[in-house]
């Protein structure tokens, strides 16, 4: 799409001001593109022209080495549940350091923080640590094949769940295909071969999850769900929906697996609390590190057994030189025992005013948006319509120029820090006169964009 007129005027004035506020950043970046491919290690943090390089983190805000302050909306993509160095679970870490990270040996803090986590999450009985939520998903699907005898897992059109191979599958939910959606390879370097074991149905649909599984479910493990999918919007599950996933997959005798890698942060117990509903098995990571890399997964004792040498002769081997390592462990314990209900309530509270305050900005500015999502998670989505399955939400995003990334800069530029995506998510270091400030950024940077939208993206404009 090439920009004319008023809209490139903007374009350009927005770019010219994000580069002026951080020369530190561009200088950073021209750097570390000598090492690192496109500078960095990870593709959700890059963004065009070049990313903010952050000096600091302390409770909610960031420091960039250009000394500018931004409000952290985003929080490492909702894994800092307490934000930047808080200093309980600093302290606690810290402790820990002194006395050993990890021994190649089984250790207390691992129990302890699986005792807690057992206790929180309906649906884990027992449970094992990886190091992220990548590896949380891959061995839960891998448990749910070796406890069925079947290969197939069924995910939703769009759904994200890390990025090993065989959730490398229609993480962009399909928009062209009439009917049932196609799976589709995501991306280079992923086997054609694992089409044989992952198939695809429509999120929010049990009409087409049904239909499959009356079709195929002889063959089928299991069913991984995101009880609100994360990349794929923050679309809310719809009345009955995930009780209906439940009501299937015991109808058909498949595992129903959730992902509450980000939606563990909604309720003490997850999403899963919430709908008053047990999978059958459960991933984690995130909020559950205290700020270290994590992951894992559980579910009843039955399949977890299976990975006991002293149950199974052929027990299923799992290993990580750093799972459960003594660091992780203790900050996770440290941050999941802040994270009570109350706080749990307070930042909930939080992003359910930033919805509402943002829906009220679309309609006073005569915007055809909607900022979607459920308690401390929200995310922003371009089209009034309804918006019920991923591929709703990925139509909202299409056709749009580069309306994301120019707002993305702009809340940058003036203090907020969130994804390019529209993503936001609270942190207990959050206060309400915090939610002030990026409630006006938000606003301004939205007047600001309205000639842009006139001239590129007219239909999101009521008048």
């Amino acid at each position: 799409m090439i920009i004319t007129g008023r809209a490139a005027d903007i374009e350009s004035a927005i770019m010219t001001r994000y580069r002026k506020r951080t020369a530190a950043s561009s200088a950073r970046h021209e750097e570390a593109r000598r090492y690192l491919p496109a500078g960095d290690t990870r593709s959700s943090t890059f963004f065009a022209p070049y990313p903010t390089y952050m000096t600091a983190g302390e409770g909610a805000w960031l420091s960039d080495g250009d000394g500018h302050r931004y409000l952290d909306l985003l929080n490492n993509f909702t894994s800092l549940v307490h934000g930047h160095a808080q200093p309980d679970i600093v302290e606690e870490a810290a402790d820990q350091l002194t006395r050993g990270t990890v021994f190649g040996t089984a250790a207390a803090p691992q129990v302890a923080l699986a005792q807690h986590l057992i206790e929180r999450v309906p649906g884990i009985d027992m449970l094992r640590f990886t190091n992220s939520g990548t590896e949380a998903t891959m061995m839960m699907m891998r448990a749910a094949r070796a406890f069925t005898g079947r290969d197939i897992i069924v995910k939703m059109d769009g759904g994200y769940h890390g990025s090993h191979d065989f959730v490398e599958v229609s993480v962009s939910a399909d928009t062209a295909t009439a009917g049932p959606p196609a799976a589709q390879i995501e991306g280079r370097g992923v086997p054609v071969a694992v089409l044989n074991a992952v198939m695809v149905v429509p999120y929010n649909d049990l009409a087409a999850m049904e239909a499959l599984l009356r079709e195929r479910s002889q063959g089928i493990a299991g069913i991984i769900v995101e009880p609100m999918p994360n990349a794929g919007g923050m679309v809310p599950p719809a009345p009955g929906y995930l009780r209906g996933l439940r009501a299937l997959a015991d109808e058909y005798g498949v595992l129903l697996l959730f992902d509450e890698i980000v939606t563990l942060r909604l309720s003490r117990g997850g999403f899963q609390e919430i709908e008053n509903i047990k999978p059958d098995m459960t991933a984690l990571a995130k909020i559950i590190g205290g700020g270290f890399p994590v992951g894992a997964f559980g579910g009843r004792a039955d399949i977890m057994g299976q990975f006991d040498p002293d149950l199974h002769p052929d027990f299923l081997s799992h290993s990580g030189t750093f799972n459960g390592n003594n660091v992780t462990m203790t900050a996770g314990l440290a941050a999941m025992r802040r994270l009570d209900q109350a706080a749990i309530d307070r930042i909930n509270a939080l992003g359910e005013r930033l919805r509402t305050e943002i829906n009220r900005m679309f309609q006073r500015l005569d915007i055809r948006a909607q900022c979607l999502g459920y308690g401390s998670l929200q995310q922003i989505q371009w089209s009034d319509a309804p918006i019920r399955t991923l591929a709703d939400a990925r139509r909202a995003g299409q056709d749009i120029g580069k309306l994301g990334q120019l707002l993305h800069l702009e809340l940058l530029n003036r203090g907020v820090y969130t994804s390019n995506r529209g993503l936001f998510s609270m942190s207990t270091a959050i206060h309400e006169a915090d939610l002030d400030f990026a409630l006006a950024a938000i606003e301004a940077a939205l007047e600001t964009l309205k000639p842009y939208m006139r001239e590129v993206t007219p239909r999101l404009l009521a008048r």
